[in-house]
């Protein structure tokens, strides 16, 4: 475990991700506030703002293939840290001009999601080009926990960056990270094969490519159940997205904005032990059981902020301990299974793989948020709450008559075959994300 941080490769694109992850949290809190602030957005408008953002994974399985098409995948990271960071920009540099609009905002969300979801397709090729097979749990740990610290303290910093500089100031600090981060990928240089030369047109070609992503994914027996866990546990718990736990606790429990800050960061707080305790469980259970542990952990705490009630302290013991346990089961449930994933993918399919997950898996995000808001007006938020829980933890199904609880360790597994030509698909036999 040690030796991955005396690998100045790995500590260089872990501290790139670490800052950037940063950043976005100061983003987050930041890009919405100046629509609010500055624009005077009203909901549908911000609703649109988040929506937008998730929009370029639909087109993920498209712009796997692209990438997967690309020799130097390192570069294309550090030009989408370098684009993400020039869009950014551009909002404190209109602001001072007075000249921000409501179709800035839009454009600056969806190209820094573009960018965002190219670069998550080109990661993964890289990730396994520096991490050992071995230490694909533990680096991703290590991933995971950064990621989770940024979530305990970053919306806290980027509040108060955003109270004493403005919101649109206050997206510089993002800018920055992108800026860092494209700098450390300059200098990690990593030995990178030439991709396989497509023969045809373009386009068909890259549509080929796609669409054998694909099919891999929905063919290969350990994909095809964490997919479809995935993907089920995704529509669940966006029933009950942020904004519905917010809602929950003002409505339904009477909280205090700083008690329902304090029961959200709690959650973070739950993610960061996780992410650092999912390489022991998975040693101690086997990697294939600590996902299923997950699957079940990460959505039935829902059921326990159902039930909370009564003095306002008690409503923030019960809904901080849910979603401490919420972000425990997530990190025990990505990493082991992003890890499974990174070990069961040929190279020459991995930035594919990546597109068809999350075309899939984050696709069905925003139509979980759209029923969940039905769902709450038609029934209520407590029972919204049940059924997170309830439907939630089914998803574990899909994983029981998979090989996936089988698994022990990553050893036990063998990266899948390459695809087929994909004129023989339609007939392709089986053989042996996250979050």
């Amino acid at each position: 475990m040690n030796s991955l941080w005396r690998d100045g490769r790995f500590v260089r694109y872990w501290v790139s991700s670490a800052v950037s992850q940063f950043g976005d949290r100061v983003s987050e809190v930041a890009v919405p506030l100046v629509a609010v602030t500055v624009l005077d957005a009203s909901a549908g408008q911000v609703a649109v703002l988040t929506a937008l953002a998730w929009t370029p994974n639909l087109l993920a399985v498209v712009l796997g293939a692209w990438v997967d098409g690309r020799a130097r995948k390192r570069r294309l990271l550090v030009v989408m840290d370098l684009l993400r960071a020039g869009v950014l920009l551009s909002l404190p540099v209109t602001y001072l001009c007075g000249s921000v609009t409501l179709g800035q905002l839009y454009a600056v969300v969806l190209l820094g999601g573009l960018a965002g979801v190219v670069a998550g397709c080109a990661w993964q090729p890289l990730f396994t080009r520096i991490v050992p097979r071995s230490s694909y749990v533990d680096a991703n740990s290590r991933f995971s926990a950064a990621r989770s610290a940024s979530f305990v303290a970053g919306p806290a910093v980027g509040g108060g960056l955003v109270q004493a500089l403005g919101a649109p100031v206050a997206v510089v600090a993002d800018a920055l990270s992108f800026l860092v981060s494209a700098l450390l990928l300059g200098g990690a240089r990593v030995d990178e094969p030439a991709p396989a030369a497509r023969s045809g047109a373009a386009v068909p070609a890259l549509l080929r490519d796609a669409r054998e992503g694909l099919l891999f994914v929905l063919r290969h027996p350990v994909l095809r159940a964490g997919l479809a866990c995935t993907t089920t546990i995704n529509f669940f718990t966006f029933l009950a997205g942020t904004g519905m736990v917010v809602l929950f606790a003002d409505r339904e429990l009477h909280l205090s904005p700083g008690a329902i800050g304090l029961t959200l960061g709690v959650g973070a707080t739950g993610s960061l032990l996780g992410a650092l305790t999912a390489p022991w469980l998975s040693r101690r259970v086997g990697v294939g059981r600590c996902v299923a542990v997950g699957a079940v952990l990460f959505p039935a705490p829902f059921a326990l902020a159902a039930v909370a009630g009564g003095p306002a302290w008690a409503g923030v013991v019960l809904l901080g301990a849910a979603q401490f346990l919420v972000g425990l089961g997530v990190m025990w449930f990505d990493v082991p299974l992003n890890s499974l994933q990174a070990a069961v993918t040929p190279d020459a399919l991995r930035s594919r793989v990546v597109g068809a997950y999350s075309t899939l898996n984050y696709g069905v995000r925003p139509l979980g948020a759209i029923a969940g808001g039905a769902l709450a007006t038609t029934v209520g938020l407590r029972t919204t709450l049940v059924v997170v829980a309830v439907g939630g933890v089914l998803s574990v199904l899909w994983l029981l008559p998979s090989p996936i609880p089988g698994i022990r360790r990553l050893t036990d597994t063998e990266e899948g075959p390459a695809a087929e030509p994909a004129e023989d698909t339609a007939t392709g036999s089986e053989g042996v994300r996250a979050a």
